[in-house]
């Protein structure tokens, strides 16, 4: 396994400096576990991976199990989970499907493709995945994971998954508990204030554990809190007191530091909105809808509105449409053609709005797609919205890589800037129209893709509007245009124009990189470091981190 300390995306630089050196000390593991899903455990992992690396160890995430539709490729071509990717880039170190050996990405709502060790095995139901039989196998597989990292880095940051209460589960759980006790992590009980019932879901957490995992929880974290945080100071105590472990912190909910999430939870807490004066994007949600992180950047950009829709009424607003990508393309394309999204989004494009499609979403924009094997869905062949002169099936081995791509221009000349970016799909695509044009072309003369005109085109590639040249070139039209307006608009563009050049004079990575840092220091300030350093074992009594 490549331990070089490097970024995942820019292995050249991680971009913080150092605020404390405790390398001399080994730390146990710290397993960030759970009181439900969507308490903020994997943002509070990212921030751990990096605090410890700016304290001067060298961490490593670990989640034996994760359920996303959200992924990433290693550099190695191989699948995990985008939660743990994002925290090895705050780790500064690559991913590696050792950070997360076990990936499950449902296809409906009791059926997931199974990831192990980074390559799809099959898909299984909920029911066969949890059966007794096999459990051993996999339960192998992730604790050699992590015996792999562990001898590689310290300490190792690991996350649970959902709620570690799910009695019903103990004795075939693979990620929470069990693993804690292999891995003789000292446990940090995870607790979201925000959504009510504190003190009941942690201590019900904590007394509804076997009394051999129960004095593994060193302490608890309030999450999410909202408000005056001295209201608080009596909750906290009484919190020990029912509890019996410290409170080691209360991270006030924060609204202003950008962290990938890591599941599509989050869309409901996106804008759901045009807005006048701006560059509207509409992204299609779909039930099945996986790597919505591809829409990151854009929302980041004050030209723009990014607003998530399953209206039709809702599309009208929109400059530019982009269907992403889903990982049961033939089931959210039967949806779209009942309930009327897919005739809208040709309306659409018949009025000359900007339609883009990401991996699913561009097999969705050709003639038809194809699932003879029922690899994703019960439905064998279905009608595409017939935007794109290509058609798909869905067949032979995943395709799981990194890329490295130049998009073609009107006059079929490529970009100035080598873009990147990763694929994750099944399909294969042909085109149906011998006079088709690619979209993008890599170092070795191969295309992909498929381009109408500066309107209409598609892609699998994700990460695709991460780059820079890629959304200007989308953007053009409609920048010309804010231009062209009354003199507040020309105001607001140039004011946008200004703070895109200062955005891009530093890299995408470069301003990622700074949000970590942002993270780990909310973080750092609402948490008492020195008492969990002293839990970890650091033997750094004395000393504030």
């Amino acid at each position: 396994m490549e331990t070089t300390e490097t970024n995942i995306n820019n292995p050249k630089d991680c971009y913080h400096d150092n605020k404390k050196t405790h390398s001399k000390h080994l730390l146990h593991p710290v397993m960030l576990a759970g009181t439900g899903s969507d308490v903020g455990k994997s943002v509070l992992a990212t921030a751990l991976c990096r605090i410890f690396k700016q304290d001067g160890f060298n961490p490593s995430p670990f989640k034996a199990q994760n359920m996303a539709l959200n992924s990433f490729v290693t550099p190695e071509g191989l699948e995990i989970g985008r939660a743990q990717a994002v925290q090895a880039e705050a780790a500064c170190i690559p991913c590696h499907t050792d950070m997360n050996p076990l990936l499950l990405k449902p296809t409906t709502d009791c059926r997931s493709q199974v990831v192990l060790n980074g390559k799809a095995v099959g898909h299984q139901s909920a029911y066969e995945y949890f059966r007794k039989e096999g459990r051993e196998y996999l339960r192998e597989q992730v604790q050699q994971a992590f015996d792999r990292l562990a001898a590689r880095y310290n300490p190792i940051v690991m996350e649970g998954a959902g709620s570690i209460a799910e009695i019903n589960l103990q004795d075939i759980d693979i990620v929470n508990m069990p693993m804690a006790r292999y891995a003789q992590a000292d446990v940090l009980l995870v607790a979201d204030i925000d959504r009510g019932g504190v003190f009941a879901s942690a201590y019900g957490s904590i007394m509804l554990q076997r009394p051999e995992d129960r004095h593994r929880i060193k302490g608890v974290i309030i999450n999410k809190f909202r408000g005056d945080i001295r209201l608080f100071e009596r909750g906290k105590e009484m919190m020990e007191e029912i509890c019996g472990i410290p409170v080691l912190g209360v991270i006030p909910y924060y609204e202003n530091i950008r962290i990938e999430a890591e599941d599509s939870v989050a869309i409901t807490k996106k804008q759901q909105h045009a807005i006048k004066g701006k560059i509207n994007i509409a992204v299609i949600k779909l039930r099945q809808m996986a790597n919505f992180t591809d829409f990151d950047r854009l929302e980041n950009d004050e030209r723009l509105q990014v607003y998530y829709t399953d209206s039709v009424q809702e599309l009208s607003d929109a400059d530019i449409i982009i269907l992403p990508g889903s990982k049961s393309t033939a089931a959210d394309l039967a949806t779209l053609h009942a309930n009327g999204l897919a005739q809208g989004i040709r309306e659409a494009r018949r009025q000359g709005k900007t339609i883009i499609g990401i991996c699913g979403g561009y097999q969705m924009m050709g003639q038809s797609v194809e699932d003879p094997d029922n690899i994703e869905s019960s439905i064998r062949k279905i009608p595409g919205l017939g935007l794109l002169p290509i058609a798909t099936i869905l067949q032979g081995d995943k395709i799981t890589r990194r890329v490295t791509f130049h998009m073609l221009t009107e006059k079929n000349q490529a970009t100035s800037f080598p873009c990147e970016g990763y694929e994750i799909h099944m399909g294969r695509t042909w085109f149906t129209d011998l006079s088709a044009r690619p979209l993008n072309q890599f170092p070795n003369g191969k295309t992909e893709g498929c381009y109408v005109d500066s309107h209409c085109m598609g892609t699998y590639i994700h990460g695709f509007l991460d780059n820079r040249d890629v959304i200007e070139f989308i953007l053009r039209p409609f920048t010309r245009q804010m231009k062209g307006n009354d003199t507040s608009s020309v105001k607001q563009a140039k004011h946008c124009e200004r703070t895109d050049k200062a955005i891009n004079a530093e890299s995408y990575q470069m301003e990622k990189e700074q949000q970590y840092d942002r993270l780990a220091d909310h973080v750092r300030r609402h948490l008492d470091m020195e008492r969990l350093y002293n839990i970890l074992g650091s033997g750094a009594e004395g000393e504030k981190a």
